[in-house]
């Protein structure tokens, strides 16, 4: 039998310990994501999650573990693909993918990359100081010149197409216009939260346009209730006004004489002698 360290026994442990401690538990991609940038994440999520990476075997482990404390988790296996890492929370499923989403960063291009997006110089100045920049940029397809004593950028341009691979000297010369075409960060692949896996096509979503989805829903409601006369808490005192409203409309349109409506019948009848004495004269 193959021997087995001892520090991975410790590893799986921890690991099971951290998929069963907290309501919701997730699986990250920390892959490409350069060491400064990764500490200013894990920075940025301090204090409302536990970030742990590990080799996605002793993952594969851990999970089995905890599947016997929490059924259903063992199905996050099957999101654990390229270097990963274990998120653990309180926080709601949705809330932790929008934060997570706040974490991205833009970076330079290092050449190689697949361009998510048309990448664009736009016209203008540019920093350089007239020189052989103005050749270098032409040469990865810039349409650089000098004007005023200026190095500018004649036209808009897209100088890498979505889907493309982004050149190595293309790169370079994104970096030096402080262009950064490539957005790191974490990519939360799935969460585990009470026997339920969700994926990001379920967790990603317009907080806003939710929250005025729901609110437009709750007016709608609350208008077809008084429409229907649906007696609830929160109907109860319009649907009494609106009744004593039409009450009183109809004593006023029928001449029934009460105290509230004696004043405003007195002056009814008040304009209409008068109108009728200007017809009659």
């Amino acid at each position: 039998m193959a021997h087995v360290a001892e520090w991975k026994y410790g590893e799986v442990k921890k690991l099971t310990d951290l998929f069963t401690s907290k309501k919701v538990v997730g699986i990250i991609e920390i892959g490409g994501i350069p060491a400064p940038q990764m500490q200013q994440m894990r920075s940025n999520l301090h204090g409302t999650t536990n970030i742990r990476s590990a080799k996605n075997s002793l993952l594969f482990r851990a999970l089995d573990e905890a599947e016997k404390r929490a059924k259903g988790i063992s199905g996050l296996k099957e999101l654990i693909t390229g270097q990963t890492a274990v998120i653990a929370t309180d926080m709601n499923p949705f809330k932790l993918f929008s934060q997570i989403k706040t974490t991205r960063t833009m970076a330079p291009a290092r050449g190689g990359e697949t361009a998510a997006y048309d990448i664009m110089v736009r016209a203008g100045n540019t920093p350089f100081k007239p020189g052989p920049v103005v050749g270098e940029l032409q040469k990865v397809g810039i349409p650089a010149a000098i004007q005023e004593g200026k190095v500018v950028i004649k036209n808009d341009k897209v100088i890498v197409p979505k889907g493309e691979k982004i050149p190595k000297d293309v790169a370079q010369m994104l970096t030096r216009l402080e262009i950064y075409p490539v957005e790191i960060g974490m990519t939360l692949h799935a969460v585990f939260e009470d026997g339920s896996i969700f994926k990001p096509d379920v967790l990603d979503i317009d907080v806003d346009e939710f929250i005025g989805r729901m609110k437009q829903a709750s007016s709608n409601a609350f208008n077809l209730a008084i429409e229907s006369g649906w007696i609830n808490g929160l109907t109860i005192k319009p649907l009494l006004m609106k009744a004593h409203h039409n009450a009183f409309t109809l004593a006023l349109e029928q001449g029934i004489i009460n105290k509230e409506t004696i004043k405003h019948l007195i002056s009814k009848a008040h304009s209409n002698m008068f109108a009728l004495k200007n017809i009659t004269s």
